[in-house]
């Protein structure tokens, strides 16, 4: 019944309803449970994919038992404390923060396996990211996340080369334990602005061999100048959001004047500081994808003028239309007032 125990027939609902997809909130409604107890039973027990019913029922028994003041332990048990496949100690299932915390854990791991990690690679990565010691040995994870040692090992040989995971040695002991890598997410951003660098090469080397006015070439130009911007946001990191508003500003400004304009008639037009134009001009330099498809164009003679960018149009396309201009059209169309 609601806030008691739940029986061996509800887990078997649960089970049944992951099966077909249910969400928790779905199954909640189908056992006339709360939401928090189906996730929290699920996180507990193995997560969605690895959920039985059967192990859940035994796994929480032990649980009880162990949990309890002088209660048995029994060795033979399913799940006991000499099974290494066995349950997660007490601490793993509820962890710093209260008993919500099952339920972001089955969620932080799924987040990382829907980004392409594998699954037992993000359910390791998960744990040292929720545990409270600074790393964990394989002992510790194989009893928290009921695997074997080598599933551990497996994972951990997946994540170490990615610079995620590092093995240090436990002073005065032979055993390793598992550490998160402090430069885990540069390595993982500086890695990933590379790949796109690269991509943007080959494809813009690419529009050159096949040829710029060939389809192939306009869609190997597409991905060019995509991935050329990726790149450089990327380099240059996240913008101000203030900054990032002053870059437009001075871009409008620029567009409406039509004509080259030094920073101290910006900042007099504009009733801000030089120091300020000249920062905002900065972004959007080198923020190229914010401002996109206008950018800031520098002179010698120290004046600025906005203009299209330069990998929004390639050769052949400012070509072209260099040509239109001096095309004479029919006039300015004049729209009557009311």
């Amino acid at each position: 019944m609601p806030g008691g125990r739940l029986t061996r027939d509800e887990r078997r609902l649960i089970a049944e309803a992951l099966a077909e997809g249910l969400g928790y909130a779905a199954t909640a409604r189908r056992l006339g449970r709360p939401t928090s107890t189906v996730s929290r039973e699920v996180a507990r027990n193995g997560g969605p994919s690895g959920y039985r019913a059967e192990y859940a029922h035994r796994a929480t028994a032990w649980r009880a038992r162990r949990s309890g003041p002088g209660g048995p332990r029994d060795p033979g048990d399913p799940g006991g404390p000499d099974d290494p496949d066995g349950p997660e100690d007490t601490d793993s299932a509820t962890g710093p923060g209260g008993p919500d915390v099952p339920a972001f854990r089955a969620e932080f791991a799924a987040l990382m396996v829907g980004t392409g990690l594998p699954r037992m690679a993000a359910r390791v990565l998960t744990e040292l990211f929720l545990a409270d010691a600074d790393g964990l040995t394989s002992a510790e994870l194989v009893r928290r996340l009921r695997v074997s040692p080598a599933s551990v090992s497996k994972a951990v040989g997946y994540l170490a080369p990615l610079g995620a995971v590092r093995r240090e040695r436990e002073p005065g002991r032979r055993r390793e334990r598992y550490v998160l890598d402090d430069d885990m997410w540069t390595g993982a951003w500086a890695s990933s602005t590379r790949s796109i660098t690269l991509w943007a090469e080959t494809a813009r080397r690419g529009t050159g061999i096949v040829g710029a006015g060939t389809p192939a070439g306009v869609r190997l130009d597409r991905m060019a100048s995509l991935f050329s911007r990726l790149a450089a946001d990327m380099d240059t990191g996240p913008v101000d959001l203030a900054d990032g508003e002053d870059a437009l500003t001075v871009l409008a400004a620029l567009v409406h004047a039509g004509a080259p304009l030094t920073a101290d008639a910006l900042a007099a037009a504009l009733g801000w500081t030089g120091e300020r134009v000249v920062r905002a001009i900065g972004t959007a330099e080198r923020h190229p994808g914010l401002t996109d498809p206008v950018a800031p164009l520098r002179a010698a003679s120290g004046t600025y003028t906005a203009a299209a960018r330069p990998d929004r149009l390639g050769p052949a396309r400012r070509a072209a239309l260099t040509a239109a201009g001096r095309t004479p059209g029919p006039g300015p169309v004049h729209t009557p007032h009311p």
